[in-house]
């Protein structure tokens, strides 16, 4: 669609079929419906979901709790997933969403509504036992570009730091002078490269393992 009026009619139609009296442009709305003595239905049009576009509807708030904001319907893969993270975010600030397909057929896929969110007991644990598992802190809010510290690299960075310095080793020593109870796990594995087995049950490290601890040894320092 080229043009935000290509929007229009499609969404009156949808409108007009619930018994709504459709206006385009009405004071500084796109769209207003009205129905008997239901609140006012307002839509905002915009070629691209935006952040002007979100901020035009959150003011149209102020005259109904009934705001809609309308683009054309995404395609594409990562389309697609922008459209599913901008509905979620509608959700959260109480307006509806509707789109137009290429087809002229208009789709509501949520309606303006008090935002309640689910929450997660399985991610709240898990977000939890990361928490406490890092030891130290080890990542800067926001930064990524060194790479994030986890417990799981902090555990590995311990097995790698204990062979660098005693050599191949059993892994149910390194998990009793590690503190690392999964290590011989963790080193079968062999997430990072960092372990090689040389025989049953004893490892040593890698080439690739001593570049991590290199490279990680600001967070291995923050971990002990």
């Amino acid at each position: 669609m080229a043009r935000e009026t290509d929007l229009y009619p499609p969404i009156k139609a949808l409108l007009e079929a619930q018994d709504y009296v459709v206006k385009g442009e009405v004071g500084a709305v796109d769209l207003v419906a009205l129905r008997g003595d239901d609140p006012p239905v307002l839509v905002e049009l915009k070629l691209r979901f935006n952040l002007s576009l979100v901020h035009q509807a959150i003011a149209r708030q102020s005259i109904s709790d009934l705001v809609y904001v309308a683009v054309p319907k995404p395609t594409g893969k990562l389309a697609r997933r922008a459209m599913k993270e901008n509905l979620a975010l509608c959700r959260r600030l109480g307006l509806g969403l509707i789109t137009v397909r290429t087809d002229g057929r208009a789709e509501v896929h949520c309606d303006p509504g008090p935002y309640k969110p689910r929450k997660s007991k399985k991610r709240s644990t898990r977000l939890l036992r990361e928490f406490h598992r890092l030891q130290g802190d080890p990542n800067a809010g926001g930064a990524t570009r060194h790479g994030i510290v986890t417990g799981y690299r902090q555990d590995a960075l311990r097995c790698a730091a204990h062979l660098a310095e005693s050599g191949p080793c059993k892994g149910a020593d390194v998990a009793k002078v590690t503190s690392v109870k999964t290590a011989t796990r963790l080193m079968a594995d062999n997430h990072y490269g960092w372990f090689e087995r040389v025989s049953v049950g004893i490892y040593q490290l890698t080439p690739a393992g001593a570049k991590g601890l290199a490279h990680w040894a600001y967070s291995w320092e923050d971990a002990t």
